[in-house]
């Protein structure tokens, strides 16, 4: 008995130990504001300066950070997973709702000297990891068990940065692929409605981050980026997400045999308006493990599934409104054999069996105007108070004549709603939006409210 008791003294020390050590870790690994959350959208609510003012003005080095946000939703229609296939079966379900932390991420950026910098960014999406069930609709309602709680939790950045002048930086390691409106300012305070805008964040991945170099830069007017980054898994691309998963990887590295290229110039000439143009090029296809299906002889040996992708995008907060706007779209090469390569991958594969179309669209829009700015008491505060309105179409579908329809995949969505700004870097946003389908589908109508913040603690 005494033996056992000291063993079990020794146990609890082991674990005390381990928790502090893990404790230690992970404070030590807190992680850094993107490279754009440093550099927030021209106009935009400021909650921070751009990175060298920043630099200038903090005495310590070491800068912390974070963004988050919480929302409740109420669907007003069915979340059977087979209600496109069969929409007049589940046309009067009744309404569902759910909670949600879609985001909740700390940050960290330290300056070395002499232009060397670290950022680290650790992002848990929908409150952390563990077991869960999860439903994959595009695969005939497959129950799949993840080994996750709903979400993940990412390294979502990690890089050294070795700035030589304004006009040159040179950043290697884990960054933001700054594509589309999305995903360069993809911090909540940027966009109005509770969750991210739909569009984007269905065609392409959200946030998009990979492991690579990127060389960038401001002069006069521009800010530009370029950068080669790993390329983008095929098989992980879905009919109903185009290439939003292709990003990931089913791995505990990601399997970097195609590279991908990545480019953003934004331009703010204009007072409060910023004007931005983005790409990305890259080949998808052989970009596995085991790399098994590329070499001579090989069946699917020629196909590349190059993915093309053009972007553009537009802020301007000027007159107590403020405009977003963007428009993307993207292109894949040789469908017909990336298809018949995913439905033919072995069953216990971590690919997606779904077709893939050939190309995607996303276009939107959304216009929000300061109410209390015409309330002295109020303005004097810095309390905001936006009134908007969202429009936005996108399809991540278009297939090639020789696949199946899925006209689901064709969407238009209207939101309205508010969000009021107590502080600068806090937002309590609501909003009702539609979703507008095809006909023969039941459109998809919701209450979303939600809490914002994003700014530096230190």
């Amino acid at each position: 008995m005494l033996f056992n008791t000291f063993s079990r003294i020794g146990k609890e020390k082991t674990r005390f130990h381990f928790t502090r050590c893990l404790l230690g870790t992970f404070l030590f690994c807190l992680p850094a504001f993107s490279a754009y959350a440093s550099e927030p959208e021209a106009g935009d609510t400021k909650v921070s300066s751009s990175a060298p003012e920043r630099a200038a003005s903090v005495v310590s080095r070491l800068q912390v950070g974070g963004y988050g946000e919480a929302a409740f939703t109420r669907n007003f229609y069915s979340d059977n997973q087979y209600r496109y296939r069969n929409p007049n079966k589940y046309k009067n379900d009744p309404s569902n709702g759910r909670f949600d932390i879609p985001h909740a991420v700390i940050y960290l950026n330290y300056d070395f000297g002499k232009g060397w910098r670290l950022g680290t960014e650790i992002e848990f999406e929908h409150t952390g990891t563990g077991s869960a069930i999860e439903i994959e609709d595009d695969e005939g309602g497959e129950y799949e068990h993840e080994i996750e709680k709903g979400g993940e939790v990412e390294l979502e950045q990690f890089w050294l940065q070795k700035t030589f002048f304004p006009e040159l930086n040179v950043r290697v390691g884990h960054i933001v692929v700054p594509v589309g409106l999305n995903n360069a300012y993809h911090e909540p305070l940027n966009f109005f409605t509770v969750y991210r805008p739909e569009g984007e964040n269905t065609i392409l991945p959200s946030t998009w981050h990979d492991t690579g170099i990127s060389l960038w830069g401001i002069s006069g007017d521009f800010r530009y980026e370029a950068q080669m980054v790993a390329g983008l898994n095929a098989m992980l691309f879905t009919r109903d997400g185009w290439i939003h998963g292709g990003a990931g990887s089913a791995y505990e590295f990601k399997p970097a045999n195609k590279y991908g290229f990545a480019a953003r110039i934004d331009n703010y000439s204009v007072p409060g308006l910023r004007l931005g143009i983005s790409g990305y090029y890259g080949q998808s296809m052989h970009n596995t493990y085991p790399n098994e299906m590329e070499g001579s002889g090989k069946t699917y040996n020629n196909v590349k599934a190059n993915v093309v992708i053009g972007s553009f995008d537009l802020t301007f907060n000027r007159f107590n409104w403020i405009v977003r706007g963007q428009a993307d779209y993207g292109h894949i090469s040789d469908t017909p054999m990336l298809n018949s390569a995913k439905i033919n991958s072995p069953k216990n594969s971590p690919y997606n069996k779904t077709y893939v179309g050939k190309n995607a669209i996303s276009l939107g829009i959304e216009a929000g105007y300061d109410v209390f700015s015409q309330i002295t008491a109020l303005k004097e505060q810095k309390q905001k108070f936006y009134v908007f309105g969202r429009y936005e179409y996108y399809d991540s579908y278009i297939r090639e004549s020789t696949q199946p329809s899925f006209d689901y995949t064709k969407k238009e969505r209207i939101a309205v709603g508010v969000n009021y700004f107590p502080i600068p870097q806090i937002a309590i946003k609501a909003n009702w939006s539609n979703r507008l389908l095809k006909s023969q589908y039941n459109n998809e109508p919701s209450i979303n409210l939600g809490i914002a913040y994003q700014g530096f603690f230190l």
